[in-house]
């Protein structure tokens, strides 16, 4: 039995918090924590995992020169949301839900269950988010008297809700001490957010300019503040992320999520942006977005905090299926050597870029094989701290610390992708079963299959070997049914797992 099925026979017994965390003494002095989390940002977006990429990267290719590259991480899901959940609470999301918050919707994170801002607040970290939350509020504290749901495709008014009132449910009632940010950038209300109201009172309908610069505005219809600049808003929450590290008290420890709008629809380069890339307006927000890791790493450094933080990078899923186009007019693909965008089973819904950067702990300049989740951060952050992480949470979160130290390699050799509920992949070892008929849920232009060999799948399933077909064009499904029985039965175990091993 390998090490990571004993974990899983504990787990059954109820003994997860035993097995899944490594004990580990506090250090004297507590580091900083930093998550910056891209939205919608491919594999092959950035520089150091694409030497044929058309996007300049150079911040984010310097903090892999000063941290470790991690190659086959992934997030939860192959939409935002979800990913978000999974990443606070160390959760598969498809435990409890599988879509997106949709405008106005109630908050989806669990009030019986402690998310890793509270656990860090609990170890006296000053906790701060600061942009995309996306995770729901109580809008019924604001909504007024007597006002329905508006009919599909259609929004709220603006005198629908009192927005001089405080919502709950956002981020300080999830462990965060302090929020800014603009909640979702296409979905009402168009304001920004000041901890746990509408700083900015939204007074008329939503109106986005004419031509984007490129695919669709995506604008949910709702509230806006007069003449809400779109342009406008990954330039302000970067500006308030350097103000936030720049008056922290060096001598308390703090952690900021950094969940940023870009490079999601709307694609909104900022001017001094544009033509930055050779992957058109996409690429320019995604150098955009390279430029906002650099002011924060600069910011740190500034402060004198550059060695006392752990600085961790990643997404939550693909590029939107606008990838496709960019292949035909700029030769650049986001999702780097693997198949699939945003949304899919297959690799490019999920296989993200992820750094983390700890000087003196976190090798420099390391390219690091073996399977990592983003799940994974709860229980390894917790595992630096020293914290105990408490029953009912963080149940399928494994601590990697070992591995992203660069002592062992990775402690997870199972991992479950989903996006829509009635279909799962699982992969185990270097084998990855999508247990449906296709791994594909955007469309595929039919020019980039012919283009790149994929052949219509007749197979019940999909079965690859990721290490020697990660593009995942050799369908084993067929030939291999005892690998397929295997993966099947791993699934299932995982599916069934979860429940038993919450309690402590």
């Amino acid at each position: 039995m390998n090490r990571f099925h004993s974990i899983f026979a504990l787990a059954t017994a109820g003994l997860w918090g035993v097995a899944g965390f490594e004990a580990i003494a506090a250090p004297a002095k507590l580091p900083n924590v930093v998550i910056l989390y891209a939205d919608d940002m491919g594999f092959g977006d950035l520089g150091a995992n694409n030497p044929e990429s058309k996007i300049p990267t150079p911040n984010l290719d310097r903090l892999c020169t000063e941290g470790t590259r991690f190659l086959d991480a992934h997030s939860s899901s192959g939409v935002c949301t979800p990913s978000r959940y999974a990443l606070l609470h160390g959760r598969y999301h498809w435990r409890k839900f599988h879509g997106i918050v949709n405008s106005f919707d109630e908050p989806v994170l669990d009030s019986d269950r402690v998310t890793l801002a509270s656990l860090l607040a609990q170890k006296g970290y000053d906790t701060g988010c600061i942009g995309k939350w996306h995770l729901g509020w109580n809008w019924k504290d604001v909504r007024k008297p007597g006002v329905s749901e508006p009919k599909k495709g259609e929004g709220y008014a603006p005198d629908a809700f009192d927005w001089s009132k405080p919502v709950t449910g956002g981020p300080l009632s999830h462990g965060f001490k302090s929020y800014f940010g603009d909640d979702v950038p296409n979905f009402p209300p168009y304001a920004w957010f000041e901890n746990d109201r509408v700083a900015t009172p939204p007074t008329v309908p939503v109106k986005p300019p004419d031509n984007p610069l490129e695919g669709h505005w995506e604008a949910r219809p709702g509230p806006s503040v007069p003449n809400w600049d779109f342009y406008a808003v990954m330039p302000k929450l970067t500006e308030r992320a350097e103000q936030w590290i720049r008056s922290r008290d060096a001598a308390r420890p703090f952690f900021l999520y950094f969940p940023f709008t870009s490079p999601h629809a709307p694609i909104v380069p900022a001017p001094e942006f544009r033509g930055k890339s050779k992957a058109g307006a996409f690429g320019d927000f995604v150098v955009q977005t390279d430029d906002t890791v650099g002011r924060v790493l600069n910011a740190l450094k500034e402060k004198g905090l550059e060695q006392d933080t752990i600085v961790i990078f990643s997404a939550d899923n693909g590029a939107e299926a606008y990838a496709y186009d960019r292949i035909r007019s700029f030769e650049h693909f986001s999702s780097g050597p693997f198949r699939g965008v945003k949304r899919d089973l297959w690799e490019g819904g999920h296989h993200v870029p992820m750094v983390v950067r700890w000087p003196g702990r976190v090798p420099a300049g390391r390219a690091a094989e073996g399977l990592m989740s983003q799940i994974d951060v709860y229980a390894t952050v917790a595992a630096v701290v020293g914290a105990e992480v408490p029953n009912r949470s963080a149940e399928d979160s494994v601590n990697q610390l070992s591995f992203w130290k660069g002592e062992k390699p990775s402690a997870r050799m199972s991992l479950v992708h989903n996006t829509n509920p009635k279909n799962y992949a699982v992969r185990l070892g270097d084998w990855l079963l999508v247990d449906a008929p296709t791994g594909g849920v955007s469309k595929v232009p039919g020019w980039f299959d012919e283009q790149f060999g994929y052949a219509k799948n007749t197979a019940k399933g999909e079965l690859y070997n990721m290490a020697a077909d990660r593009a995942q064009k050799q369908n084993l499904y067929d030939s291999m049914p005892e690998k397929v029985a295997e993966l099947k039965a791993e699934l299932a175990r995982i599916q069934s797992a979860g429940e038993m091993a919450a309690p402590r």
